[in-house]
């Protein structure tokens, strides 16, 4: 395997030229200036960058801390030793999805996958973006459509478990075809009897049984409705959900090993929280100087996905982490759609496409997927061609599919 190495001669680009800051410095600059430049006064500046910063942190704390508390969880447990590939296959959207990220997910049922190691790539990828609780939660917090009246949790993950399954075929199929030897990875396939297969597949179901209890509570507060008992409604609640299913997959976890898990998920959450809040500030300043609902003519609800869409594939490509993607898109584009009155679902769902696009060298699933599922192949080109065109095909398949429900279920 080759990995890529750095250039010698450089090419001069306009990037050679501007100065390499993380993206949170960015858009404190970015808010800090476009207020000034703006016309505001330094007191105003500050009181709009305050009250941008604030507005969700707390609705994001509460769904970040629990989120990855689940991730590191699942991650010390052994969840594929033995799974055959195909189970490991199967189990990745939901791997992606309960872990909130497609690295961890990967990394854990990459070792079962055997010549299914591609399939498990697009499958955690794209659970990863469209099952709740991790890309439609995340992004339905930053919208401010999470506490919304019309957007109910049993709603998002319908929608998301119906887009999953069309999308992840798409990316399987891709892979499937853009490669030379099929799906095959190189290595050992992974080889289990039947009393093997039946252990794995027990195993897999303890491990997942938190998102079988989270899954159980949504369902049951959307059928239900608020019972006027606190403790119960909060846990019928998506963030008393996702508690809950954070403390079990604690309890499944070696008692040595809990406060690392809780360690883990504060310094993710504490560094998300950064760019969540500086992304907010941006949004609040820009809304500010710009009458969104001039720009955005109401009832162009195709139009608007497309430009939600469109915006979300500008973040991911400058920043590459689908995670901080999430994070600093949604508060931006909060105020369009507000300003466009479009279905807060299908904005949900645009965002989360637009992220798929795509899996280049300055993702780290990329790197991770490049050096063991594609380590056969020599050719950097090549390598891109396949993981950033399958993700490229699954979010257009994905945006085709929401398109079309929009224009004929309006």
């Amino acid at each position: 395997m080759s990995d890529a190495q750095p250039s010698l001669s450089r090419p001069i680009t306009l990037s050679s030229h501007m100065p390499d800051l993380p993206l949170v410095v960015w858009m404190v600059l970015l808010s800090i200036g476009l207020g000034l430049a703006g016309g505001l006064g330094a007191t105003e500046t500050v009181a709009a960058f305050n009250t941008g910063f604030g507005r969700a942190l707390g609705e994001f704390a509460l769904i970040l801390l629990p989120s990855f508390t689940l991730a590191a969880a699942l991650s010390r447990q052994d969840v594929a030793s033995e799974a055959a590939g195909r189970t490991a296959a199967l189990a990745s959207p939901v791997a992606g999805a309960g872990m909130i990220c497609p690295d961890t997910a990967y990394a854990a049922l990459s070792p079962a996958a055997g010549r299914y190691k591609l399939s498990l790539a697009f499958g955690a990828y794209a659970g990863f973006k469209l099952l709740y609780p991790a890309g439609p939660l995340i992004v339905a917090a930053g919208l401010g459509a999470a506490n919304a009246t019309e957007v109910q949790p049993i709603v998002l993950l319908l929608c998301g478990v119906l887009l999953t399954v069309p999308v992840w075929a798409a990316g399987a199929m891709w892979g499937r075809f853009a490669t030379r030897t099929g799906n095959v990875a190189a290595g050992v396939s992974s080889v289990a009897t039947d009393a093997e297969d039946q252990k794995s597949d027990g195993r897999l179901w303890v491990t997942f049984a938190p998102f079988v209890v989270m899954a159980g509570l949504l369902t049951v507060g959307g059928l239900v409705g608020r019972t006027g008992i606190g403790v119960l409604d909060f846990l019928l609640f998506p963030k008393g959900a996702l508690i809950a299913a954070a403390i079990l997959a604690l309890l499944q976890t070696p008692a040595a090993a809990r406060r690392d898990c809780l360690d883990s998920a504060v310094r993710r959450t504490g560094s998300l929280l950064l760019v969540i809040g500086a992304a907010s500030a941006f949004g609040a300043v820009l809304t500010g100087m710009v009458a969104l609902d001039r720009l955005v003519p109401p009832g162009s609800g195709t139009l608007t996905l497309l430009a939600l869409f469109a915006l979300t594939v500008l973040f991911k490509l400058a920043q590459g982490s689908s995670m901080a993607t999430f994070a600093a898109v949604a508060p931006v584009a909060a105020p369009i759609v507000v300003a466009s009155g479009v279905d807060p679902i299908a904005a949900v769902f645009a965002i989360c496409l637009g992220s798929f696009v795509a899996i280049l060298p300055n993702d780290s699933y990329y790197w991770l997927v490049r050096r063991d599922a594609l380590e056969h192949e020599k050719s950097e080109i090549s390598v891109i061609r396949i993981l950033a065109g399958g993700a490229l095909v699954q979010a257009l398949v994905g945006m085709a599919l929401l398109l079309s429900v929009v224009a004929l279920w309006p």
